[in-house]
């Protein structure tokens, strides 16, 4: 591939993504930081516990992470209609925290130690989500 295919490939990405998402922040770098340490960490987790890895859970995982940024997306286009930082803000921080509680988790499947006050709260979000 020649220097312009490349330029003009990476300026059609960025201005996508900048249509997308508006400014780049730092709330979004680390939304996509978790949503990466939650995809190795789950990858890991399956592997100690011998369960393997299965593409469809892997598609799966990546089809929901997908999903969760078109929500971004969509809360963005909102701000811009309503002329606030509030959706887009409210969005990733929501996605951000379930990121966070998956990410405990796959530590305790690995083994990791976690102060008790967090397994049990684990333990009460997955019974609640179990109830739903």
């Amino acid at each position: 591939m020649n220097q312009i295919g490349f330029n003009l490939i990476t300026a059609t990405l960025g201005g996508f993504a900048t249509y997308a998402f508006g400014e780049w922040n730092e709330q979004l770098s680390l939304f996509l930081m978790a949503i990466l340490v939650d995809y190795i960490t789950g990858i890991a987790a399956s592997m100690k516990e011998q369960r393997g890895l299965n593409s469809q859970v892997g598609y799966w995982g990546l089809a929901c992470k997908g999903l969760m940024l078109l929500v971004i997306m969509l809360a963005h286009r909102m701000d811009i209609l309503m002329d606030t930082d509030l959706m887009m803000t409210g969005a990733i921080y929501f996605y951000l925290a379930n990121e966070f509680i998956s990410i405990t988790e796959n530590y305790g499947r690995l083994g990791l130690p976690l102060p008790s006050f967090l397994k049990q709260m684990i333990q009460v979000l997955r019974g609640k989500e179990e109830g739903l």
